[in-house]
This record gives structure tokens, sequence and C-alpha cells, in this order.
């Protein structure tokens, strides 16, 4: 490699003190230059025509295929026409026969009731747990996550018969599969009650009078009772896996789950039943 580079210098060396000291090298290597200048110009010239002629001949042809079209147009112009119609009608009917996009959230399309579940529950007939202390729903951090608890109706006679089954269904399942035990917050909503709710703010609900399902028994709220307690709050790790765990078993047993919500309301379970709440 070391003799290659030396022998290169040395070439490289003549040739410099060639064109320095003979006139003729200079003009030799001047000639040689021009000479390789004067080909590549020639050669980029035949490309540039060759380019001229290629897009001549591309316009040409598109202007062929345009005066093609337009007289197959002319002399098929009915033909053309009623193909057209043929592709257009069928959006156009899929448009206009399609009913109005539905977005998830509180104002989700009436869920079917699933017939499965619904023959399961007609058979055992569920009955409620006892009625827990009224202490329960009057500690401090109970009445700091749900105002006005206290007060709230948790009377399972005033739920919808086939809804209290499925939430009895469900309690039952949280505490035979995953070992939570429930309690029902509040079930049934009195129109009053719903709007002093509502004028407490959206932390509390957005729903007015007769515009939640728990005016039609429903609806209902729950939580879980760990050693006695109320345990409400979703910062506790505990509750928000049961939460979880909750939403699915409820969903299974064809009710809705609030917390699938954009206002999330984990402990809320409806059974939204077709042609109710437009009464």
């Amino acid at each position: 490699m070391f003799l290659l580079a030396v022998s290169l210098y040395f070439v490289l060396a003549c040739l410099i003190s060639w064109m320095v000291l003979f006139p003729s090298g200079r003009e030799f290597v001047i000639a040689a230059l021009a000479g390789a200048g004067a080909r590549l110009q020639q050669g980029l010239g035949r490309l540039a025509r060759r380019r001229r002629q290629d897009l001549g001949a591309w316009t040409q042809t598109g202007r062929a295929s345009a005066h093609g079209l337009r007289d197959f147009f002319a002399e098929h112009y009915v033909l053309c026409l009623g193909g057209l119609a043929l592709l257009a009608v069928p959006p156009m009917l899929a448009l206009l026969l399609a009913g109005k996009p539905a977005l998830n959230g509180f104002d989700a399309p009436t869920r079917e009731i699933n017939p499965q579940v619904a023959g399961l529950l007609e058979g055992e007939q569920l009955v409620p747990p006892p009625a827990l202390p009224p202490l329960v729903f009057s500690t401090p951090e109970v009445q700091l996550a749900r105002p006005m608890l206290v007060s709230a109706s948790r009377d399972w006679a005033l739920l919808d018969s086939a809804y209290a089954q499925r939430l009895l269904m469900a309690f039952r399942i949280m505490k035979e599969k995953y070992g939570y035990d429930m309690a029902l917050l509040e079930g049934y909503r009195s129109p009053e009650r719903q709007d002093t709710l509502a004028a407490m703010g959206s932390s509390v609900t957005n729903a007015a009078a007769f515009q939640s399902w728990h005016q039609y028994g429903l609806a209902a709220d729950c939580a879980f009772l760990r050693d006695g307690r109320l345990v409400i709050s979703e910062r506790d790790p505990w509750a928000m896996r049961g939460y979880q765990l909750y939403g699915e078993v409820a969903e299974s047993l064809g009710l809705t789950w609030g917390g699938r919500w954009k206002m999330m309301d984990f402990g809320h379970t409806e059974l939204r039943q077709p042609g109710v709440m437009k009464k």
C-alpha cells in the first residue's frame, strides 16, 4: 500500500513538472480538457432533445386520449349518464336512510336486554340483603364523597323488579367470586331530589328531573363494605379494583355501567328499557 502511494505521488509529480517545464504539455492538457467539455456538452444536448421529443409524444398521446373520450361520451352519452346514476344512487340512498350518529356517553342508545340473561334470572328470585345502619352512610368520609347521601332512598322495593334481580346477581357474583361485599347507596330518586342534586353542579350530576333512570327505578349507585365501613373513593386501590370488576359483572348481566361515560360514575349501573325514558 505504501509503495502504491509513493508510485502515484511520483507519477503526479512528473506530470506537474512536465506541464510546468514544457509548453507542449500544457497545450496537450488544455486540449484534452476542452475536448472532454465539448463531448459532455454534446451528450447533454442530445439528452435534452430526446426529452423534448418524449414530452411532445406524451402531449400528443394525451390530447388524442382526451379527444377519444370526448367523442365516446358524445356518441354514448345516454349510456354514460346511466352508469353514473347507478354508481351515485346507492351511496345517496344509504346516506338518506341512515340514522343520526350516536356518541358514547350518558346519552348512549338504550341497551337491548339479553334474553339469555333474562332467562337465567327468571328462575331464582334473589332477596335483598338486610338494611345497613344509618350511621354507615353518615361518616365524614362518606359525606365528603357523596353529599346528601343520608337522605337517599335505599328501598329495594322501589326498584324495577328486573333491574333489582340483575343488581342482586351482581352483588352475589362480586361476593362469591371476588370477595367484595357491596352496599346500595341510592336507588329510586324522586324528581325533586334529582333537581336538587343537579343544582349542586356537574360534579354531582348533569341530569335534571326525569332525565335520569333513577326516577324510573332502573338505576342505582353502589359501593363496597370493608370492615364494616363504606368505601366509595376511587383513590383507594382496593375500591378501584372492585369498581372495574363490578363494571365487568354488571355489563355481563345486561346493565349499563357508568364507568364508561365521559363523566365516569364507577358505582352507577342502570337498565335501559326501550320507551321508558320518553314517558
